[in-house]
């Protein structure tokens, strides 16, 4: 047997548990917990204590931190680690029984069931301390739905005509795109639930959430939303300038909502609008359709579904965009210069346009406002077709990043959840705990961290001298 003469004075995997520890200490640190756990412990009364709340609390945090699949695969690690044990609070000097059965922790998170609005609060008060650590935090809105798949399978028993879960609906997602210049369209059903979510865009963290059955309208819960970071988290509210989501929402009554009673520009790609002229004979659909902006009067200034304004020469026929002067908020309207004034070119029609509108030739060109009320879904205080509203529609996608952390990183893409209300307090639990982790780096002064999760960290090394 080879003996070794002189011993490490460390071991690197007790360095590596000890930086992996550091990630339940950082979340456990930043969660306002103390009024949940106080209701629980009420809860219990004078029952036996010998599974104490607090550490089933924590054990239960650990789980979603550590990405166990279910409440088994967590107590047979609190089982086989100590160091978890003792970190989660459980007594020491008991051993492997100071772990709870699983009786024990089932009857927990049965009560901890009931507290889903102290978890909620949780979440709201978390939203509300990383935005007094973010300045910009909130100003930027993302929002999407998201398939949750039940645990169900969705078919019904043969004797009694319902699922293993009851309060779950098929859903049905039509996505439509372009691959190679043909359209497709992808269809995906799933029985289940929805979790609609708004994120902040910047920071790809979770700002609000609502879970319903898979057959609920996600158009319906964007303007919910929103008025629950306004009743909830005010301070937020207040910053939000922009709101982007897919042509799924797309709705005058979103628009409207977002800009008068929220003071929100909406940036919400719409769906096909012009059907009249698709049907026509002779339709070609590599030519954008337009309309008379001023269909009473003969006038040279036209606009497409997408907002795109444009003019055509009365003399040449030539067509150009207009430029795009800014929103006027006074009077809620988009203003647009003539292109050839704004942009020093040769326009042979400058005088005719002008007589058509009615007004004098002049060295800024032509001036068009086009009234918000005219087509809440076409003219959006945000102006389609500016370069603003690309750049702000782009960071729809942090929704769909966040998403795939839920997925991937917080277990929902393989879990054993049941129930509308368990898969609430899970949603809950787990978005909490992003939250908790951003602003436990924030905290230590490590904003580049606040998204992981995974990772531990490790303080860099000091150099001698």
């Amino acid at each position: 047997m080879a003996f070794t003469l002189q011993p490490f004075l460390f071991k690197w995997e007790e360095v590596d548990a000890r930086s992996d520890l550091d990630r339940l200490r950082l979340v456990l640190e930043a969660l306002p917990d103390e009024a949940l756990v106080r209701k629980l412990e009420t809860a219990r009364r004078r029952g036996r204590d010998d599974y104490p709340v607090r550490a089933c609390w924590n054990a239960l945090i650990a789980g979603v931190v550590y990405q166990h699949p279910s409440a088994a695969a967590l107590l047979r690690e609190l089982r086989r680690n100590g160091e978890l044990r003792a970190a989660c609070g459980f007594n020491p000097l008991l051993g492997v029984t100071a772990a709870p059965p699983e009786w024990a922790f089932s009857r927990f998170l049965k009560n901890l069931v009931g507290q889903e609005q102290e978890v909620r609060r949780m979440f709201e008060t978390l939203v509300e301390r990383v935005a007094q650590e973010l300045p910009d935090f909130g100003r930027h809105l993302a929002v999407d739905g998201k398939a949750i798949p039940s645990h169900a399978t969705g078919r019904k028993n043969r004797k009694t005509g319902v699922t293993s879960d009851p309060d779950a609906a098929w859903g049905v997602k039509t996505s439509l795109g372009e691959k190679d210049g043909k359209p497709y369209e992808k269809v995906s059903k799933w029985f289940g639930y929805t979790l609609h979510l708004a994120v902040d865009a910047t920071h790809e963290l979770p700002l609000a959430y609502e879970v319903t059955p898979a057959n609920a309208s996600e158009t319906t819960m964007l303007l919910p939303l929103v008025e629950q970071i306004a009743g909830q988290t005010p301070t937020v509210h207040e910053r939000i300038e922009t709101a982007a989501a897919d042509r799924g929402y797309d709705s005058a009554e979103i628009h409207s909502a977002l800009w008068k009673e929220h003071g929100i520009k909406g940036v919400i790609d719409n769906r096909a609008l012009w059907k009249v002229e698709k049907k026509e004979p002779g339709y070609d659909p590599q030519q954008e359709i337009t309309r008379p902006l001023f269909p009473g009067r003969a006038d040279v200034v036209v606009y497409s579904e997408k907002g795109v304004v444009s003019c055509q020469c009365p003399v040449t026929g030539a067509r150009r965009e207009m430029a795009f002067s800014g929103f006027e908020q006074d009077r809620d309207s988009l203003k647009y210069r003539c292109p050839a004034a704004a942009y020093d070119l040769e326009c042979a029609g400058r005088t005719e346009c002008a007589k058509a509108a009615g007004v004098q030739p002049g060295s800024y060109g032509r001036i068009v406002r086009i009234p918000l009320e005219r087509d809440r879904r076409i003219f959006t205080p945000l102006a389609r077709s500016s370069y603003a509203w690309k750049t702000q529609y782009a960071k729809r996608t942090a929704v769909e990043r966040v998403n795939s952390r839920i997925d991937q990183v917080y277990g929902f893409e393989a879990h054993f959840i049941r129930g509308k209300a368990k898969m609430t307090l899970r949603v809950g639990l787990a978005l909490t705990v992003m939250l908790a982790v951003a602003l436990g780096h924030l905290k230590e002064k490590r904003a580049g961290h606040i998204r992981s999760l995974v990772r531990a960290y490790r303080p860099p090394e000091r150099r001698a001298g």
